[in-house]
C-alpha cells in the first residue's frame, strides 16, 4: 500500500540549494516517490536567529515504508549530506522532517506526526499551502489554508519564493 506523506526541507548552509536538491536526489528510491514539491523559499531562522538565512520547501511524496522507517531513512539522508546535531534549531547542511503521513496521529519517542510545531511557522505553511491548501491538518482539525490565514502578517514576511541570481545555486 502507498502512504502519502509530507516533508520540509531546509538549508542554511552553502550551498543552501545544492543540499536542498540533492536531499530530494537522495530521497527518491523505490520506497520513496516524489509527487510534487513546493517552491524554494528564504526564511529568517527561527529559535537560534544568530545564523545565516534559510531555504525551506516542502515535498509530497508516496512511500511504501512504515512512519518509523520513514524518519530513519530521512535521518540517513541528512547524515549522507553532513548534517550535524550541535545546536537546537542551529546551522545545518539540511534538515528533513515529516510533517503528515497520511492522517495519522503518531505520538512515539521518536516521532510526532503532524509535526508539533508545523501550525506555528510560515516556513513550513506556505510552502505547503502551495502544495495542498485543502489538507487537514489532524489534532488540529483545520486546513492549511486556514492556519496559515491564522498566522501573522510579520511571521509570513519572512517567508520569500527564492529565486537564485544569475540562474546560478548558492
Amino acid at each position: 500500500m502507498m502512504n502519502t506523506a509530507y516533508i520540509a526541507l531546509g538549508s542554511n548552509i552553502k550551498p543552501r540549494d545544492h543540499y536542498l536538491n540533492q536531499a530530494i536526489k537522495n530521497l527518491e528510491t523505490d520506497d520513496v516517490k516524489l509527487v510534487n514539491k513546493s517552491s524554494v523559499y528564504e526564511t529568517d531562522p527561527v529559535g537560534y536567529t544568530e545564523q545565516d538565512n534559510f531555504l525551506n520547501m516542502v515535498l509530497e511524496i508516496e512511500t511504501n515504508l512504515d512512519p518509523i522507517n520513514l524518519l530513519l531513512y530521512c535521518q540517513s539522508v541528512e547524515l549522507q549530506l553532513g548534517r550535524k546535531r550541535k545546536l537546537r534549531w542551529g546551522p545545518r547542511t539540511i534538515d528533513l522532517d515529516i510533517l503528515l503521513y497520511n492522517q495519522e496521529n503518531i505520538k512515539t519517542e521518536q516521532l510526532t506526526v503532524p509535526h508539533p510545531r508545523m501550525n506555528e511557522r510560515a516556513f513550513v505553511l506556505i510552502p505547503l499551502n502551495e502544495l495542498n491548501p485543502l489538507i487537514n491538518i489532524p489534532l488540529i482539525n483545520k486546513s492549511v489554508s486556514s492556519i496559515l490565514d491564522g498566522v501573522s502578517p510579520e511571521e509570513k514576511k519572512g517567508v520569500i519564493k527564492w529565486m537564485p541570481s544569475n540562474g546560478e545555486g548558492e
